[in-house]
């Protein structure tokens, strides 16, 4: 069969339309879905199962079918056992999130999966005495693969987060090794950390420290876990290893992660690569970079510019089958084998891949110079006073291009401030910025808010809907 995963998120609309474009014939969903599933109106759809008890007589109970199977085993049914798996034919139809347009269904094999996994496991190791914090969607790629099927291949623990809110306190309840998070995540938890350290009188001390230990592990003696232990504690004391990836993030907070004792593998792929294209080793580690590719995969940068940054292209075997019916846009996406990312970046002299932003982000100026937003937004994120932010270009006349923020500032620290107050204290905030920076980068426009920018589940933002706004 072809399965179809759906983000719960989505709006109903949504959620019907997917269904409508996939000619799905079964879902199985909670009991809560149940209304809402029954009333969209698809031909296709033949089965209804709620995995929850149910009066509805229309709808099938999961328990119910699970024993029926089981009784047919018992009878010696071996039907499920003859069937033969054709590893290039689609088994999965996923659809990407989204971020600057509709999304499209992409068609993925057994083979892709599988040689993913295989690629991945030479690079980075996991052990059965490992657990995994699971918080991201389990219908999205990243999170599948990396959490759940790469995590079984090792034989790890996977423990459900109650939730965003609840990440600092699952970790200490089951003892987190290994955790696949996202930049922002990162991004909050290392912010905390620091904010709780300088509450306590203790900056200094901390940052003293962690020359004394950088220096100690020049000459092999690491005793950062040791030192730092007050720090680790706050997750439960066992986090070893982070896998990040879905956007790329700041090389200070992969420092800063590394200065406790934490290893932060950062690493790069798309739905439509299965998903993983390159990630460090164990060993190999350049912070800032996406890693290597991975040794079943060739990676290219198509037109590359004076700086070597193009558009990065992949070929090898976890690259998708293909958009479900949509022939168009496969053959822009695939051409002669290689698949175009939709990402800019470069390969430096030793191999490492480095990421810019995505091609449709990048804002290109009157004077033909490329600004990548990602750049603008890591420098803006790493201030305390600031939640999210995210860059765009306003046309101010055919001219002249202006750099705007729209930012998002933390309640916390600006809770007595009236919005003037607020707007003020960020605009000068941004001027030291601009200070650091080239003329052509300065952030000439802010826009200041409260309300979180539109995220899809993976906590990407979706650039176009906001630029809607």
């Amino acid at each position: 069969m072809t399965i179809v995963p759906l983000d719960k998120a989505l709006p109903e609309n949504e959620i019907e339309s997917l269904i409508q474009r996939s000619k799905v014939e079964a879902i199985i969903c909670e009991e809560k879905y149940l209304e809402a599933i029954s009333k969209m109106q698809d031909n296709n759809l033949k089965y209804i199962i709620s995995m929850d008890e149910t009066e509805r007589i229309d709808v099938l109970l999961y328990e119910n079918i699970r024993l029926e199977g089981r009784k047919l085993r018992k009878e010696g049914n071996r039907e499920y056992e003859a069937i033969e798996i054709n590893p290039d034919a689609m088994s999965i139809l996923l659809f990407t999130s989204g971020t600057t347009s509709i999304s499209k269904g992409v068609m993925i094999s057994q083979h892709n999966i599988c040689s993913n996994i295989q690629a991945i496991a030479s690079y980075v190791k996991m052990y059965p005495t490992d657990t995994l914090l699971s918080f991201l969607p389990i219908h999205h790629t990243f999170e599948c693969t990396i959490t759940f099927l790469y995590g079984i291949y090792f034989g790890v623990t996977v423990a459900f987060c109650d939730g965003l809110k609840y990440i600092q306190k699952n970790m200490n309840e089951y003892h987190v090794t290994v955790f696949v998070s996202v930049p922002l995540v990162l991004e909050n938890i290392h912010k905390k950390v620091w904010k709780s350290i300088e509450e306590k009188g203790k900056k200094g001390l901390m940052k003293t420290m962690v020359k004394i230990t950088q220096a100690l592990s020049k000459i092999k003696i690491d005793l950062r876990r040791k030192a730092f232990k007050p720090v680790l504690d706050q997750f439960g004391g066992k986090l070893r290893v982070v896998f990040v990836g879905a956007a790329p993030l700041d090389k200070k907070i992969i420092k800063g992660f590394n200065d406790f004792g934490v290893a932060l593998v950062q690493g790069y792929g798309l739905t439509e690569t299965s998903p993983v294209v390159s990630c460090e080793t164990d060993k190999e580690k350049r912070p800032g970079s996406i890693g290597l590719p991975l040794h079943n995969l060739e990676v290219k940068i198509k037109e590359p510019d004076k700086d070597g940054i193009g558009e990065i292209l992949v070929k090898g075997p976890s690259v998708m089958l293909g958009y479900y019916e949509n022939e168009e846009a496969t053959k822009r996406a695939i051409q002669e084998g290689w698949f175009a990312t939709g990402d800019f970046g470069y390969i430096d002299k030793n191999g490492f891949l480095f990421i810019c932003g995505r091609k449709n982000d990048v804002i290109v100026l009157k004077n033909g110079k490329n600004i990548y937003p990602q750049e603008l937004e890591f420098l803006i994120n790493s201030l305390e006073s600031v939640e999210e932010s995210m860059v765009f270009a306003r046309n101010k006349n055919s001219m002249d291009t202006t750099l705007c923020a729209k930012i998002v500032c933390n309640p916390e620290i600006y809770k007595d401030k009236t919005e003037e107050e607020k707007k003020e204290m960020i605009w000068q905030a941004i001027k030291q910025i601009n200070q650091t920076l080239p003329d052509v980068k300065h952030i000439k426009e802010v826009i200041v808010t409260d309300q979180p920018l539109e995220k899809t589940t993976t906590q990407k933002v979706k650039r176009y809907v906001e630029m809607q706004k």
